[in-house]
């Protein structure tokens, strides 16, 4: 039985005085009302009106139950509001720079095909650690190791012209001492800035001989994008943000690179909620590989 249902029907006709007219207020149909009415007297093993009066009239156990039945709608009542209320809510989520702005927007609008009214806040892997720990956001998509991450993303490198090779071979990029061309650079991209990514290139740019100089760490994703488009640098980046930038993408040849990412969430967060709706939807935006849900 809906005890809510049958209590709001209750309330409704006894304070009107009248079946038809209480299940109108109620917004129940006459018979929906005093099946439920009639239900609730079946349960308690009691009369609620006298069946003998043209109106509605209640019995002495009817009138000693009102008050607490009135509570109890009322309570029902507070609760729907409350849970629409926190539906509503903005769901405050960290993401990286690297997202394009359509690709962030299809975010936002897939999440409120599944209820969830999505802010975000944008920043590099240290500020969306800093707004997790400062509890500005509730959940945050950080930098994560390929075991541990929910979404991958391959990285490969890139450059203005084709190379008319199917991978980039860093060592390729050694410059022989008669070479009158300056040393071509990798440059690195903040979102890239991090131990699992950086660590790995810099041993192989010393392993093939590099020069340290020839490595090198972007203020931002635009100065480096341009860097690369008027010289013969190469970008790390992703197949997504290569197509994005018109250039040309090839896979690394002497090791394989991710850029992963999990969901972390503050204390007031709930990222499994969150995975579970939006893994799909998170795992395009990030150009990854795979769903996260």
């Amino acid at each position: 039985m809906d005890l809510v249902g049958a209590c709001r029907a209750f309330v409704s006709v006894s304070e009107r005085g009248s079946f038809t007219v209480g299940a109108a207020a109620a917004r129940m149909s006459q018979p929906v009302a005093s099946r439920r009415i009639a239900a609730l007297e079946e349960r308690f093993g009691e009369q609620l009106f006298e069946r003998t009066s043209r109106r509605a009239v209640l019995t002495p156990f009817g009138r000693d139950l009102l008050p607490t039945a009135r509570q109890l709608v009322l309570a029902a009542d507070v609760l729907e509001h409350e849970a629409a209320a926190a539906k509503r809510k903005p769901w405050r989520l960290a993401v990286p720079g690297i997202c394009s702005t359509a690709d962030l927007a299809r975010l936002v609008a897939d999440a409120r095909g599944h209820g969830v009214t999505l802010e975000l806040r944008v920043g590099p892997p240290p500020r969306r650690l800093e707004l997790i720990r400062s509890q500005q956001v509730r959940a945050a998509l950080v930098p994560a190791v390929p075991d541990e991450a929910a979404w991958s993303v391959p990285l490969g490198l890139a450059g203005a012209q084709d190379p008319g090779v199917k991978r980039f071979y860093v060592e390729t990029l050694r410059n022989g001492r008669a070479d009158p061309e300056p040393a071509r650079r990798i440059r690195i991209q903040p979102e890239d800035d991090v131990p699992h990514i950086r660590d790995p290139l810099t041993r192989l740019r010393d392993a093939v001989g590099l020069r340290p100089a020839q490595l090198v760490v972007a203020d931002d994703l635009t100065t480096a994008a341009a860097d690369v488009l008027c010289s013969r640098d190469l970008l790390l980046c992703s197949p997504a943000q290569a197509r994005e930038l018109a250039l040309s993408w090839r896979p690394l040849g002497e090791l394989a690179l991710t850029r992963g990412y999990a969901l972390t969430a503050a204390t007031t967060g709930d990222p499994q909620q969150i995975q579970a709706r939006l893994g799909d939807a998170i795992a395009r935006c990030l150009g990854a590989e795979g769903a996260g849900a």
